[in-house]
This record gives C-alpha cells, structure tokens and sequence, in this order.
C-alpha cells in the first residue's frame, strides 16, 4: 500500500496567532499532490517548505473564509507567470467558483477574466455525497461555520488512506460521520475552554473525542488561549512545517 504524507504548511488561525500560516495542508502520495484548505498567507508558507505549486493537482477547500482560501488567487496568478501547464481542480462547498472569481478581481482587477495557460476546473461538492477526483474519494459534510456559503468538514480517500478535516465549525454530529474510522482526523481547536460561536474548542471536542472513532486526531487552527495551553492539550497539536507519514 503507497505512502501518504501530510504536511502542516500552516496551522494557524486567521490572525497569524503565535506567528503561524494561515490553514493550509498538504499531501502527497504516489499518484497526486493536492491541498487541504489555502489561507491567504499559503503561498509563501508554501515556498517556505519546499513545496512546488506547480505539482499541486488539486486544491480542496472547506470554506469560503480568506484564512482557508484567500490564497487561491495568488496562487492562480502565480501559476500564471510561472508558465505552468498542469491542469487544476479546485473543489469546495457550492459558490467556491463564483467567491474565488470575486476574491482574484478585489485582489487583481481583470485577472478574473484572463485566460489562464493552463486548464482551471471548480467543482461543488455535495454535502453527504463522495466524489471521485482523479485517484481522489472527496466527501464534504456540512458543519456550522457562518461563511456566506456552507461550510464543510472534508473526508479525503486517497492511496488507500483517509484523511479527515473539520474544516471550521462548533460541535456538530457531522465530525462524526467525517472522523468514523479514518486514518488521520484534523480538527479545529481554536480555543482552550472558551466557547466561541461556530468554532470549536478543546475542552467540548475532549467531551466528543470518544465518539469520533478515528485513528489519530491532531488538533490545528489554534488561536492564542489554546495556544498558551498546549503543554495542558490532551491530543497531538499541530505545528507549521510538520509532517505525518500515513
């Protein structure tokens, strides 16, 4: 069975707390290298790390909030300047294409139009419903995250592994239909004990963690109370550069 490594690129909350990148995961396996999320900040953590934009195959976002796709248009318009020809798939909750059409024109006047040299496809993703793409099994499970659009937590099958991601949400029994059983369970904990509308913290995801069934749960998106309390954390934290081999 191939290999699957995941890489935190950035492991941050939105306000580059603690000095961390904005959410952006990647992973490589023998037959595809995508992202999991690309805050705004993503390309430069990218390049940071040795990671080749121009091998990403796909790039699979959870939300339509700047810290986890902002990055998508300098990314685009990087591939751009940078002559790449590799086809992209940029897959994500209904409204991604028209949100990052929007966010390329704010950030870019006219590059919202500009025909790219190499083939960009969107696709929405279906709460509850796999998708195959490429050698990709992409699940979204709709969560609770205010984001002008659905917000999902991504189950990802890829090389015989799952990865498993909450995306940005307050509790929900969707975690669990996302978690069950997979390989690798990422999981927002944006606070320590205090409770802040649509995110999760780690006091209440300890409470569920029983239920979640996965295999090994890390805990990302920290803001600065979880993050003064990470030697009291009672799961794996995450940290910008680090690496899980699956």
């Amino acid at each position: 069975m191939a290999g699957v490594s995941v890489q935190f690129l950035g492991s941050g909350d939105a306000f580059g707390s603690g000095g961390r990148f904005q959410t952006c995961i990647h992973v490589q396996t023998d037959g595809a290298r995508f992202l999991i999320d690309c805050g705004a900040s993503s390309l430069t953590a990218m390049k940071q790390r040795g990671v080749d934009p121009a091998a990403i195959d796909a790039i699979l976002v959870t939300h339509l909030h700047g810290d986890h796709f902002g990055g998508i248009p300098f990314f685009i318009l990087d591939a751009q300047f940078s002559r790449r020809t590799r086809p992209l798939l940029l897959a994500g909750p209904p409204g991604v294409e028209r949100r990052v059409r929007e966010a390329m024109e704010v950030l870019f006047p006219g590059s919202s139009q500009t025909q790219q040299r190499f083939p960009v496809t969107f696709l929405e993703l279906a709460d509850g419903e796999e998708t195959a793409i490429g050698t990709l099994t992409v699940a979204g499970h709709a969560v609770v995250h205010a984001s002008g659009a659905p917000a999902y937590a991504l189950r990802v099958g890829c090389a015989g592994r799952v990865i498993a991601y909450s995306g940005d949400t307050e509790w929900t029994d969707a975690l669990v239909r996302a978690a069950a059983g997979a390989d690798l369970f990422i999981c927002e904990a944006y606070s320590f004990a205090k409770q802040i509308r649509f995110h999760l913290d780690h006091a209440t995801l300890m409470q569920h963690c029983a239920a979640l069934g996965c295999r090994r749960l890390v805990l990302t998106h920290m803001g600065p109370e979880m993050l003064a309390q990470l030697a009291a954390a009672r799961a794996e934290c995450a940290a910008d550069g680090m690496v899980i081999d699956l």
